[in-house]
């Protein structure tokens, strides 16, 4: 009995068929497209939220 437990892959002849155009088409160092969008959302509500208690201290001060 082989010492291998999971089976053995094919040999790689070549690139897959159904790997066409699209795997030469991407590129690993390019972002995902909604990364950007996310993070405009993630500063901008991260800044809201500052900014909402910053006027509750201010409020709170004042009373």
């Amino acid at each position: 009995m082989p010492d291998q437990t999971t089976p053995a892959s094919p040999s790689p002849a070549g690139p897959l068929p159904e790997a066409g155009p699209a795997a030469r088409t991407y590129k690993e160092d390019a972002p995902p497209r909604g990364l950007y969008v996310r993070v405009f959302i993630y500063v901008v509500a991260t800044h809201v939220l500052l900014a909402f208690l910053s006027f509750l201290v201010i409020v709170a001060k004042t009373r």
